[in-house]
């Protein structure tokens, strides 16, 4: 492979793509003895880089972006493409990747990229546009998955306004996962396009062509940004309808509960004095147990009369 891309590098009418799945030793000799990459650019393939990133190199640009993964419980793997675009070759390094995601996902974009270069349906005059290429289909990646998410979003909606309530803490678990999904798309979206604005502001030295396609897509993950930011408003009101009806409940609950301790006060205090060891009775005193059971029913009349007006029930 090594000498393959040397001698490509020799021919000036070719535009060279290097795709490597897996990280190794043969892929550090590529990049460092046969295209000179940076060794900052070298070591960042090499490990995982947890923030995207643009390192500008006087021979070509680093650029690190991520894609999302739905894991279980909720979890998003960000799933990392890196970039060293040069004036005349592109290499696309993927991962490293978590052991839970199944490989071919780290693949996704740059598989569906190669279809259409098959297909004729694409034609790259530059790095650049091949690289467009490739983030552009990342970009409606991230779009598809905030269709995902908008998806369980309307389930989650129509449970809420149905009157659903379940298991609160359950249902709260469900409504946050969707939540977190967003954010995480958002900040995918939001930190490319800064990765890619940098680009912009430096570029003095890519062709005007390239960076328009540069400030495409700014636009596109930029958009990204937004929709996963109008979405995430959207069900933080599903949240907060959800969680303002639980707890009106719960207060409803307790001000009946209290109600309740309220009219039976006095039958519990007049029943405390009455049960004292001071007063002992050898016989059943009729007339004075009615009048005892009259005035616990007035009490707590007086009391039911005074919680009515206030409110309570």
């Amino acid at each position: 492979m090594m000498s393959e891309v040397d001698e490509l590098l020799g021919r000036d009418d070719t535009l060279i793509w290097i795709d490597i799945l897996q990280w190794d030793e043969e892929a550090v000799r590529l990049l460092t003895d046969v295209l000179h990459c940076h060794p900052l650019a070298v070591r960042d393939c090499a490990v995982r880089n947890r923030v995207p990133r643009v390192r500008i190199y006087p021979e070509h640009h680093l650029l690190i972006l991520h894609g999302p993964e739905r894991g279980p419980s909720g979890h998003i793997h960000y799933i990392e493409l890196d970039q060293i675009i040069s004036h005349r070759y592109l290499v696309t390094v993927h991962g490293p990747l978590n052991p839970a995601v199944n490989p071919e996902v780290a693949n996704r974009e740059t598989d569906a990229v190669r279809r259409r270069l098959e297909s004729g349906r694409l034609r790259p005059g530059s790095p650049y546009e091949l690289s467009y290429a490739i983030v552009s289909t990342l970009a409606q990646r991230l779009e598809s998955f905030i269709e995902e998410i908008t998806r369980d979003v309307w389930h989650l909606e129509q449970r809420v306004t149905g009157g659903h309530m379940g298991n609160p803490e359950e249902f709260l678990e469900e409504l946050f996962q969707a939540r977190h999904g967003l954010l995480a798309v958002r900040t995918m979206g939001a930190l490319g396009a800064e990765v890619y604005g940098r680009i912009v502001a430096l570029g003095k030295s890519i062709p005007e062509s390239d960076l328009l396609l540069i400030m495409d897509v700014v636009d596109q993950l930029s958009r990204i940004k937004g929709l996963a930011d109008g979405e995430r408003e959207y069900l933080q009101g599903v949240i907060e309808f959800y969680r303002v009806r639980a707890e009106t409940k719960m207060t409803i609950a307790a001000e009946r509960l209290a109600v309740i301790a309220v009219v039976t006060l006095p039958i519990t205090a007049l029943s405390s004095i009455y049960g004292m060891n001071i007063i002992v009775n050898q016989s059943t005193h009729v007339p004075q147990l009615l009048a005892v059971l009259l005035v616990m029913a007035i009490m707590s009349a007086l009391l039911l009369t005074w919680a009515k007006r206030r409110g309570w029930w």
